[in-house]
């Protein structure tokens, strides 16, 4: 075989392939129709889904938790890719806690203060820390299988940032079953079930996305 025909082979080849983006948008989107199946099969809306949809604090959840799912993939994408620029997306992923807080203030000023605890603690806190974890294994393990594909230089950073990407799509589905809508209640369970799944990414991602 000349050089030049086995050149050119080698190229078909390669433009064949799938790019390392390509690939994790793919996975990204199998992740979420993932979470989308197991939520409508095991969760389900809130029975009061149609009312629940005129409130402003319903409605805020979704801001905050696509928010998260949008920018974390983003930083998740290019931490697979060594010569991606990460910061301007790590800059967006913190404005949302930053955006949940101003949300937290403003409730603490508009509500009583006799009712701040009840509404820190809501109906279902419990629900919450299990549902999310529950709801972001498809995407987790889905986005750990893109990165595998790429060449993160920090394991543990990007299995983290796939980790905070899919418990922000999964906390997406959940706040359509949750009942409670209060800056407060997202801010403390919500979190807290956000923080285990990012932890449960980060020691994937060591183990898994090494070198």
């Amino acid at each position: 075989m000349r050089t030049g025909h086995l050149i050119n082979v080698l190229a078909e080849d390669a433009a064949a392939r799938p790019s390392f983006e390509q690939h994790f948008v793919r996975m990204l989107a199998c992740g979420i129709a993932v979470a989308a199946v197991t939520f409508l099969l095991l969760v389900g809306f809130r029975h009061d889904i149609l009312t629940a949809v005129h409130s402003p604090r319903f409605l805020f959840k979704f801001v905050v938790t696509l928010a998260l799912a949008v920018t974390a993939s983003a930083v998740a994408r290019r931490a697979g890719d060594p010569s991606g620029n990460i910061y301007g997306w790590i800059t967006a992923v913190a404005f949302v806690p930053v955006l949940l807080a101003a949300a937290v203030a403003l409730e603490l000023v508009a509500v009583p203060s006799g009712e701040w605890m009840q509404r820190l603690i809501g109906h279902d806190a419990w629900r919450c820390v299990v549902l999310i974890p529950f709801l972001s294994a498809g995407p987790l393990s889905c986005l750990l299988l893109a990165l595998r594909q790429g060449a993160p230089m920090r394991p543990g950073f990007a299995g983290a940032m796939a980790g905070l990407g899919a418990s922000g799509i999964a906390a997406t589905f959940y706040a359509a079953n949750c009942t409670d809508d209060s800056p407060l209640f997202i801010a403390a369970w919500f979190s807290l079930a956000i923080l285990i799944v990012t932890a449960t990414g980060y020691l994937a991602g060591r183990r898994l996305l090494a070198w």
